[in-house]
């Protein structure tokens, strides 16, 4: 019978594609690693690795098993995590995954609350972008993840808990006097920056915008909210910002003005997300109402 170290063995060498590293992960040689992996392939009657001197990849075969692998472990852990269900809320740790666009003006809101609260509770904190952190989520190496919406959450469950709008952000010089509101069709697009490719926040500014595509034509792009902001205050052009990140990147910045973009809205939605079959719902519930109440407070 196959056990649990073979599979754990295999979806290390599937990671890596490399035994020598996969044994190092999982503190074991790579001698015994090697024979684990050999009864396991004899027992299934196909090769999962093909490996020489040189490389080591994954079959058709072997793909096949290394999915069916991962789905194994995940339920393996959701049964471990059953006795979390008769513990105290948020008394286990957990791994959460945030993104750039919403860790730096999100955190320093609600983890006082959470420390007050909860001052035992143990939050270990993943910094992505949102492809990357659903992605762990789906494989386990997270427990939840928060991201903005609209974004592809497949197979995922989600807990809504903040809903923002943009802001139009220019120099005091740029900006227009005596107006609070500013539609896209104001926006000077050619002045207008957004952050590179990748950022799911630039998808979100450019829909709340009904704008497809702008063109880059700056000599060097931003990846950080922050960086996008100093180029403002430098008088280089403008840009979008959520409604949660005014208050670090405008409140202090007197050269900086904010103007409420007018288009529908929300223009994007906070959340959390889960596998469907993820036994501790109950924290994520709990971290969902406290993070709106710090953000609403």
């Amino acid at each position: 019978m196959i056990s649990i170290k073979q599979i754990n063995y295999s979806l290390a060498v599937a990671k890596f594609l490399h035994f020598k590293k996969a044994a190092e992960i999982c503190h074991v040689s790579q001698s015994a690693m090697s024979i684990a992996i050999h009864e396991m392939e004899k027992q299934l009657g196909f090769q999962v690795f093909e490996r020489n001197s040189k490389q080591v990849l994954l079959t058709d075969r072997g793909q096949h098993f290394i999915d069916k692998a991962q789905a194994i472990k995940l339920d393996l852990e959701e049964l471990y995590q059953l006795g979390q269900l008769y513990k105290p809320e948020l008394s286990a740790p957990m791994k959460v995954g945030v993104i750039p666009t919403v860790s730096p003006y999100l955190l320093p809101k609600v983890l006082p609350a959470v420390r007050r609260q909860y001052p035992n509770f143990k939050l270990h904190i993943v910094e992505e972008q949102s492809h990357v952190i659903v992605d762990m989520v789906k494989m386990g190496k997270l427990d939840t993840a928060i991201l903005a919406l609209p974004f592809p959450i497949d197979g995922l469950i989600s807990f809504e808990f903040w809903q923002e709008d943009f802001f139009w952000i220019s120099h005091q010089d740029e900006s227009p006097h005596g107006v609070n509101e500013i539609t896209s069709n104001e926006l000077e697009l050619d002045k207008l920056m957004l952050l590179k490719d990748g950022h799911c926040l630039k998808d979100h500014a450019l829909a709340a915008c009904q704008l497809k595509h702008v063109e880059d034509e700056q000599e060097f792009s931003a990846t950080s909210l922050n960086t996008l902001t100093q180029m403002v205050a430098c008088k280089i052009g403008s840009t979008l910002v959520p409604e949660m990140a005014l208050e670090q990147l405008v409140k202090n910045n007197a050269e900086i003005k904010a103007i409420h973009l007018n288009e529908p809205g929300p223009h994007r939605t906070i959340t959390m997300v889960a596998r469907p079959n993820y036994v501790r719902v109950r924290d994520i519930e709990k971290l969902k109402e406290l993070f709106r109440n710090a953000l609403i407070s």
